[in-house]
């Protein structure tokens, strides 16, 4: 045996008593089963991705590589990659009215060589070019407030200007509405968002005025009445997906909390604290569904019905199942059980119903609880790192029934998943990635949250955010109309 530090040398243990021996190798079985628990949970840890947890892609390493297939709990579909047959092209087509056009004849036969300036022309084959014309001058408006003296009274009076117009110079709504394009719906860094203006624009801003536009589109959004429009619908929605993630912002950490449908978003900000979750005036004695994760923060909204996100739980069950696929079988059968309810809630939907079957619903039912079972019987007594993962997400299933079940007992409603709030509320990691991973101020990520909640809802609209700003900046903010458009 080699001289470690520490350790008695094969010598010093062939002399000690057998009692002392015995304590001794007790004392090692001690610390190899702890070595061994620690090496297995961080090895377990270490193979974890946004495929088998509920870490954000983002987070997965660029260098592991596995097959598109183990990367995805997305279905393989049937389509080709690319245009699909039958659908439109979009190959570009000639204008009737090009804004110039440039003949160009043959100066000589390309048989004989003699002259053909005066040839009448048989035929033409037309060729257009659609370019980008150079950047125009910015347009330059100026408003005049003529003063004129009262011929009776002596009062001088002076006219009144638009409402826009402020400054001596200011910049107008359309160059507000590019700005706040580019830095708000593009999520553009300011100094990039200048150098832009001035390139494509031909409009020179500072940095400093680039930074505050995000500032002006908030206090627009929130004097218009479109925070309280897009809560009171939201409160009305018979079911809605919440979320919230975390933002570096003024060197701590925030979160940024969201509720949302197919079309609103209201974003909000603060701590991760059920008062914060409540801050955003949505949620507070809302009566009907919530779609979101396992995040117990939400616990206390006892007024609605909570649905646990499936996308979560397939993730969890197939992490399970990678780490051990022998003793984890019955992880693949409860994902294979999850995925087949979605179907059959799905043709449910389709078909116009509000239930499944009774016998298929306690069919279900049955299938469910005896997978739980399963998953906590088969690893009770195994003592591994995925046998106490297993025992902990089979007790997840058994107690958490009706909310891991509730997209089957409510088919009416598109509830499998959260991914509609994972997909709304990604702009903050967008944003927080270009920005050099934080916001300087704690009202920066406020204006932020409210300009992205105008935006998104606007987007999920189809109305494009562009056309959004541009009404905001011209005094008009888009409002929506109703909960979801008119069928």
């Amino acid at each position: 045996m080699p001289d470690v530090p520490g350790v008695p040398s094969a010598e010093e243990l062939e002399r000690l008593p057998h009692a002392e021996l015995a304590r001794l190798l007790g004392e090692a079985y001690q610390v190899i089963g702890r070595l061994q628990a620690r090496v297995e949970r961080l090895e377990a840890q270490a193979g974890k991705d946004s495929s088998t947890s509920s870490r954000p892609p983002s987070t997965d390493s660029p260098y592991k590589k596995k097959p598109p297939r183990d990367r995805s709990l997305r279905e393989r579909g049937k389509r080709r990659p690319g245009k699909q047959p039958g659908e439109p092209g979009t190959t570009m087509n000639l204008v009737d009215d090009p804004d110039e056009r440039l003949e160009f004849a043959p100066a000589c036969c390309r048989g004989c060589g003699a002259g053909l300036a005066g040839e009448p022309v048989l035929d033409r084959r037309r060729h257009q070019v659609t370019d980008i014309a150079p950047v125009p001058p910015p347009k330059v408006t100026e408003y005049v407030a003529q003063s004129k003296a009262c011929r009776c009274c002596g009062t001088v009076s002076e006219g009144v200007l638009p409402a826009q117009v402020r400054a001596r110079a200011s910049f107008g709504p359309e160059t507000h509405a590019q700005a706040a394009y580019l830095a708000c719906a593009h999520y553009l860094p300011v100094g990039r968002t200048a150098v832009l203006l001035r390139q494509l624009a031909g409009i020179t801003v500072s940095t400093g005025w680039a930074a505050g536009i995000r500032g002006k589109a908030a206090a627009l959004i929130g004097a218009s009445g479109f925070p309280g429009r897009v809560r009171d619908l939201l409160a009305q929605a018979p079911a809605l997906h919440a979320d919230e993630t975390p933002a570096r912002a003024a060197g701590g950490l925030r979160y940024v909390h969201l509720a949302c449908t197919s079309y609103l978003t209201w974003m909000h900000t603060g701590d991760r604290s059920g008062a914060a979750i409540d801050a955003g005036g949505v949620l507070p004695g809302y009566s009907g569904i919530i779609v979101r994760d396992g995040y117990c923060g939400y616990r206390h909204l006892t007024g609605a019905l909570h649905a646990w996100c499936a996308a979560h739980l397939l993730r969890d069950l197939k992490g399970l199942h990678d780490a051990e696929p022998a003793a984890q079988q019955w992880a693949a059968g409860m994902a294979a059980l999850l995925l087949s309810a979605r179907d059959a809630a799905a043709a449910a939907r389709a078909a116009g119903k509000d239930a499944l079957g009774p016998a298929v619903l306690q069919d279900l039912t049955a299938s469910y609880r005896a997978a739980a079972a399963a998953g906590y019987w088969a690893n009770l007594t195994r003592h591994t790192a995925a046998a106490r993962d297993a025992r902990a997400i089979a007790r997840r299933f058994q107690r958490y029934e009706d909310m891991i079940l509730r997209f089957a007992t409510r088919p009416d409603l598109d509830i499998f998943t959260n991914n509609e709030a994972e997909r709304t509320i990604r702009p903050v990691k967008v944003q927080q990635r270009a920005s050099g991973g934080c916001w300087r101020t704690l009202q920066g990520l406020a204006d932020f949250a409210v300009v992205q909640s105008y935006l998104s809802t606007a987007a999920k609209w189809d109305i494009s955010k562009l056309d959004a700003l541009r009404d905001l900046f011209n005094g008009t903010p888009w409002i929506p109309p109703a909960l979801q458009p008119a069928r």
